[in-house]
C-alpha cells in the first residue's frame, strides 16, 4: 500500500479490491489487458514519458495481439497519462484518448479518484471488447493488480 506524507494510504484496501474487481471484469470479454500503476510523483516532465518508460519495464508490449494499456497516475503531482501499445492505439478513435484524459482529469480534480480510476477502466474496457473481443481460450498475459510506486 502506498501512503503519503500523512501515512494515508492514496487507496484504502477497500477501494484497491473494488479497482482490482473492476479491471478484472473489463477483462473477461476481451483480450485485452489493462494495468495501473499509481507513484506519488512524476520523475519525468511529461507523465507520457515515464508511462512508456514502466509500459516496456512491465514487459506489456509481450501481448499477443499489442493490446496493453496502462494508466498511469502521480497523485501528490494530480498528474496521469494513458498509454496503449500500437494495435489499439491505432484501432480506438483518436477522440477517445482525448476523452477519456478529459474525463479523468475531471475525477480527479475533484478528487474522485476511485471514480475516475473505475469510470477510466471501464471504458477502456469497453474499447477493448469492441476492437479486440476474446476469442478461444481465455488467457490473462499480465497480472491484474496495482503497482504502487515511490
Amino acid at each position: 500500500m502506498f501512503f503519503d506524507r500523512n501515512r494515508k494510504p492514496f487507496l484504502s484496501n477497500e477501494e484497491t479490491e473494488q479497482v482490482l474487481k473492476c479491471i478484472r471484469e473489463n477483462e473477461q470479454s476481451t483480450s485485452g489487458e489493462i494495468r495501473i500503476f499509481i507513484e506519488s510523483h512524476c520523475p519525468f516532465m511529461n507523465p507520457i514519458d515515464r508511462a512508456k518508460e514502466l509500459f516496456s519495464k512491465l514487459k506489456m508490449y509481450n501481448t499477443v495481439d499489442r493490446n496493453a494499456i496502462l494508466i498511469y497516475i502521480a497523485h501528490k503531482d494530480k498528474d496521469f497519462a494513458l498509454f496503449a501499445d500500437g494495435a489499439i492505439f491505432e484501432k480506438a478513435p483518436h477522440l477517445f484518448w482525448k476523452e477519456e484524459s478529459r474525463r479523468l482529469s475531471y475525477h480527479f480534480f475533484h478528487n474522485q479518484y476511485v471514480e475516475g480510476i473505475t469510470d477510466c477502466i471501464a471504458n477502456v474496457g469497453t474499447q477493448l471488447k469492441k476492437q479486440f473481443p476474446w476469442e478461444g481460450e481465455k488467457k490473462n498475459e499480465l497480472p491484474d493488480e496495482i503497482i504502487f510506486g515511490k
